[in-house]
């Protein structure tokens, strides 16, 4: 009869292989939804980050933040504008957003990371001019100081991870006259992987993983490649802010990153059992 402690050093010798395979390997992680808001969920999360470093695995960590901006725009009295359900980011929404990103949030990273143990580096996407930006306008929409990406340059991280640390970067870059803008997050982080050639892409979020009914957990699609995601966008199986999320993924694996998964950071170690075990927990997406 097995032992916990039997059981226990099984799981260690079932997730051998996958250590080996992936020794080395840069993971970029999107980290969002309710691990960013959730103490308990966080530091599971967190501590999970730090068991891919401890056997080899390079992980990278993009955040956003656009609860605790909220938070704060209300806090000092700046009403929101929006079009077209985006946030107009004037001048003033862009120095609360930047002393949140960049400063509470992404300092409070670090700081958890260094508590668990892991060397941690906070930066943004300003430091080393790492992530150069245009101003966005979608659908010819100005919504001020917003911006998309047109470089990344990796060079700063490259010499952080081959340092042995584990960086953590928001979501603020530059343009060509060295003006900050905010970035969304999902951006930034397949913009990282693509240019890191970053072995796996995961986005932490508050779902399942793609469901093809919203509102049923059961009907998780664990795979999804090039052809089959057509078909999910043709049937309208794909809706909403996962539109934009999924076409991310897939132009991330058409060119430079080898897998992406879509995990629910809710569920207890859903990182580690999606890269160590044969089952998986979210969807995969790949070529």
């Amino acid at each position: 009869m097995h032992t916990v402690e039997q059981n226990k050093a099984q799981v260690l010798v079932d997730a051998l292989s996958y250590i080996q395979k992936f020794h080395g390997d840069i993971v970029v992680i999107k980290y969002g939804g309710s691990a960013m808001t959730n103490e308990v969920i966080k530091h599971s999360v967190l501590k999970d980050i730090a068991v891919l470093k401890s056997v080899g695995i390079k992980p990278v960590i993009v955040h956003g933040g656009g609860n605790d901006i909220n938070g704060w725009l209300k806090k000092v009295d700046i009403k929101s504008e929006f079009k077209n359900g985006l946030r107009v980011t004037d001048k003033e929404t862009l120095e609360v957003a930047e002393m949140v990103l960049s400063g509470k949030i992404n300092k409070g990273l670090v700081q958890h990371m260094e508590r668990i143990g892991t060397h941690a580096v906070g930066l943004s996407g300003k430091d080393g001019n790492m992530i150069t930006v245009k101003k966005a306008m979608p659908k010819g929409d100005d919504i001020g100081y917003v911006g998309e990406i047109i470089n990344v340059d990796v060079t700063l991280l490259e010499t952080l991870l081959e340092k042995d640390y584990t960086p953590i970067i928001s979501t603020v870059g530059l343009d060509s006259k060295y003006n900050a803008f905010n970035i969304n997050a999902d951006d930034v982080a397949t913009g990282v992987a693509r240019a890191l050639k970053a072995s796996k892409l995961v986005f932490l979020t508050d779902i399942e993983g793609v469901l093809r009914n919203p509102s049923d957990p059961s009907t998780r699609i664990s795979v999804i490649n090039t052809e089959s995601a057509a078909e999910l966008f043709e049937q309208g199986i794909i809706t909403g802010g996962m539109i934009p999320k999924l076409k991310n993924c897939l132009e991330a694996v058409q060119e430079d990153v080898k897998k992406v998964h879509i995990l629910d950071g809710r569920l207890e170690h859903s990182l580690l059992i999606e890269i160590f075990t044969t089952s998986g927990v979210g969807t995969e997406i790949k070529k």
